[in-house]
């Protein structure tokens, strides 16, 4: 968007301040992100996968309050669709996939399988018992883990580490020999 990109957002309920000049797809569910995100793929030339959707979903829904019984309640749950793992399956030669992983354990062995796993170019990985690093601050820590190794990154501000990760995809895009 600085740059002069036309950008797409499709984001859930977010309290954040949504940046000015883009375009906002709000989505309920699970479903519909998959749905929006899968819809506007195809003609993107990066796609940045931050969104930490929730692994699982309830079978069935009820449109009124249940009401308490004597005995326990149980909760089927099914596999959400794995947004990530799509983009990867369906990337044109010409994209850039950076997906985000967010661990409190073998931060590097588990962004590596994802990296691989999901089809992406780049994982940016952080570790959330890092001081500094996770949602309630301004500073983030972040590995780029890539296919063909890691780099590291000190503490600094997310608009900065924004720029890097910018600059880390756009040296990805020209080893691919993209425009």
């Amino acid at each position: 968007m600085l740059r002069g990109a036309r950008v797409i957002l499709v984001c859930g309920a977010v309290s954040a301040k949504l940046p000015p000049f883009v375009t906002v797809v709000n989505t309920v569910s699970a479903q519909d992100m998959f749905e929006a995100v899968a819809r506007h793929a195809p003609e993107a030339d990066f796609i940045f996968k931050a969104a930490a959707v929730a692994d699982y979903t309830p079978a069935t829904y009820c449109d009124e309050k249940m009401k308490k019984k004597d005995d326990d309640l149980s909760i089927a749950l099914v596999r959400t669709k794995d947004i990530l793992k799509t983009l990867g399956e369906r990337k044109p030669e010409k994209q850039v996939l950076c997906g985000f992983a967010m661990e409190t354990q073998n931060l590097l062995e588990n962004a590596r399988k994802k990296l691989v796993g999901k089809n992406a170019d780049m994982i940016v990985a952080n570790n959330l018992k890092v001081a500094g690093a996770g949602f309630a601050t301004d500073t983030n820590v972040a590995t780029f883990i890539l296919k063909e190794g890691l780099v590291e990154n000190p503490l600094q501000t997310k608009e900065d580490l924004a720029y890097v990760i910018w600059e880390q995809l756009l040296k990805i895009r020209a080893e691919k020999g993209i425009d």
